[in-house]
């Protein structure tokens, strides 16, 4: 699978778009430290899910809503060492605006802040996390985004950094490319195709006549 013809581009946010990693763990250690909590357990969990699911599995006994709001608006405020991910920006500038779009885990906040102070463009569809009734690794946040699109699922492919980030857009039906980075590329194999980072997409708006939108060539991978 070199080239894939498709309708739209679906991007997770954080380790596909922005890199965020040192901001989410600063918070999410400072949150386990707070409860007594082993972080290292808590963060092999917390890349690509909703805070609150993260904390209904670490900590059953807290009232996840309260605790995950608390840590969002942390996150929310918290810009230090978050930057775009290499090649980021000229992929989406090579994407119609109507052809993609981006399904986080985090709160619309926190996605907003955090494209703001990259300088990324902020998308006419962003599906957050408090817009789905479940999260990943459940599809609602990707069949969502194809249905604000117009797009049908089968005719997506997902740009994703996690291994629940991927059971997502496989479940919603779509193709998906893993970037390596929040996790080993040995970590992604349940993806259709594993990049070492984003500039080995190269993506090609194809005229309105054919019978896709898009054409993605991978030029590379991991």
């Amino acid at each position: 699978m070199n080239s894939i013809r498709c309708d739209a581009l679906i991007f997770d946010l954080d380790g596909v778009l922005v890199d965020s990693t040192p901001c989410i763990e600063r918070q999410m250690r400072r949150w386990a430290a707070e409860h007594g909590l082993d972080a290292t357990a808590v963060l092999s969990l917390a890349h690509g899910r909703r805070t609150a699911e993260t904390i209904r599995q670490v900590a059953p006994h807290l009232d996840a809503e309260a605790e995950a709001a608390a840590i969002e608006s942390a996150e929310a405020a918290d810009t230090e060492g978050v930057v775009e991910m290499p090649g980021a920006r000229a992929l989406l500038a090579a994407l119609p605006p109507t052809a993609w779009a981006i399904a986080t885990s985090n709160s619309r906040r926190t996605a907003i802040m955090r494209l703001h102070h990259t300088g990324l463009s902020t998308p006419r569809v962003l599906i957050s996390a408090e817009a789905v009734q479940q999260g990943k690794p459940h599809p609602e946040v990707y069949l969502a985004a194809a249905a604000q699109l117009g797009v049908d699922p089968r005719r997506c492919v997902v740009v994703e950094d996690s291994p629940a980030g991927i059971s997502a857009g496989r479940a919603a039906g779509m193709i998906v490319l893993a970037l390596v980075g929040t996790h080993a590329a040995r970590q992604l194999r349940q993806a259709h195709a594993v990049i070492a980072q984003l500039s080995h997409l190269h993506v090609e708006a194809l005229p309105s006549q054919t019978e896709a939108r898009l054409r993605v060539h991978l030029k590379s991978r991991a």
